[in-house]
């Protein structure tokens, strides 16, 4: 190994929780190969752990270890604080718990060292799998599905978005605006590439079993991919869906009309009808606040049809069309309402003129109450005006 005080090329960053047993020689590895391909680099063990995990890499050496302690738990918190003291050109992401094979840091540096990708990523799916080493869960449903909703909604074409093993540099990756303090970091590292139009390179690498029980819980990191991806692009999930309930609403609500006789013949299914119009204007409006919530993170850009939506006369177009219909709603509404005090609070037999200005109130008050909410939001943001 070379002298400490010359500037490392490589900086290996593990976070680490509780692997005592494995911990000391992923260090070992990742030392043997940086002096075998006689590359300068530093060990930087990012360790919240209460087991022996960072005695032990103390002891392989204070010239090449560095252990840190981040403030707050997480995965995305423990690269975090790791890359903080990092001092390396390049940067290489690697579990703790020696599933990934260290000898292989020379397929992710060497492409970055000769310009051929600005993010290199390790790809188990193409690789191989050891048996033991990955659920059938993960490896033929959750990850399969995860990265290839990822490529579909950002444009990219990976095989496995959620390997550990990854290399950027570091100039590049503090471009990337990098802030999950989860398990979302895999996923948000990935999206930042493809929005920023870095090129991504893929390399096969082999994935060994765990010596120790694994810190994954499936459906809740698996949903909070998801939820990170919604954040990201809500279209797919809410607006696209939110706009065929209510187009179905509107569709049953004026056929049951357009068929009379409701009484007998359709009551329900022109109730259903509303009140899916109302869940879908409900679900536009949910998805319009995660688009806000989006661009004020700089989570989203804001173009196209984004930016004529939050255009200023848009929120005034907003507050007319809501009011429009709110007052449609009241007229019609208040000759029921008197109708109904004239029989002394009776049966009411406007069934259908009831059910329209309910429908119409309620959306109505959705789109004023969303557009104020939205115009608040964007109010003292720098993107928003």
């Amino acid at each position: 190994m070379s002298d400490i005080k010359n500037t490392p090329i490589i900086s290996i960053i593990i976070p680490c929780m509780n692997e005592e047993n494995t911990i000391g020689i992923c260090i070992q590895k990742a030392l043997s190969t940086l002096k075998r391909e006689g590359l300068e680099g530093e060990i930087i063990v990012s360790d919240s752990s209460t087991d022996r995990s960072r005695e032990i890499a103390q002891n392989m050496g204070v010239k090449v270890v560095k252990v840190v302690i981040p403030e707050h738990k997480g995965y995305g918190n423990a690269y975090s604080e790791g890359i903080r003291y990092a001092q390396g050109k390049y940067l290489l992401f690697t579990d703790a718990d020696d599933t990934y094979d260290l000898n292989d840091i020379p397929k992710f540096i060497k492409p970055l060292m000769d310009n051929d990708a600005d993010l290199v990523m390790g790809t188990r799916l193409k690789g191989d799998i050891k048996k033991g080493a990955m659920p059938w869960l993960h490896q033929y449903i959750g990850n399969p599905i995860l990265t290839g909703i990822l490529n579909w909604l950002f444009h990219t074409d990976i095989s496995d978005a959620h390997c550990g093993m990854r290399a950027i540099s570091k100039c590049t990756y503090e471009k990337l605006d990098i802030k999950s303090e989860g398990m979302e970091y895999a996923s948000e590292m990935v999206i930042e590439a493809a929005r920023k139009r870095l090129r991504i390179t893929e390399v096969p690498i082999s994935y060994y079993p765990r010596l120790t029980p694994s810190k994954l819980h499936s459906w809740l990191d698996g949903w909070r991919h998801l939820r990170f991806m919604m954040l990201y692009n809500p279209t797919p999930f809410l607006f696209i869906p939110g706009i065929l309930v209510f187009l179905l609403g509107v569709f049953m609500t004026a056929a049951m009309i357009m068929r009379g006789d409701l009484v007998t013949r359709g009551i329900h299914s022109f109730i259903l009808g509303s009140l899916l119009a109302i869940i879908g204007i409900q679900m536009l409006s949910v998805g319009s606040y995660i688009q806000v919530y989006g661009i004020v993170h700089n989570k989203i850009d804001r173009n196209g049809i984004t930016a004529i939506l939050l255009d200023y006369h848009s929120f005034e177009v907003g507050l007319i069309v809501g009011l429009i219909l709110l007052s449609i709603g009241l007229i019609l509404g208040a000759d029921i309402v008197y109708n109904w005090v004239s029989v002394n609070f009776g049966s009411l037999y406007q069934l259908r003129d009831a059910v329209i200005f309910m429908a119409l109130i309620s959306i109505g008050l959705q789109i004023i109450f969303s557009t104020l909410m939205i115009s608040i939001f964007l109010l003292d943001n720098k993107n928003g005006k």
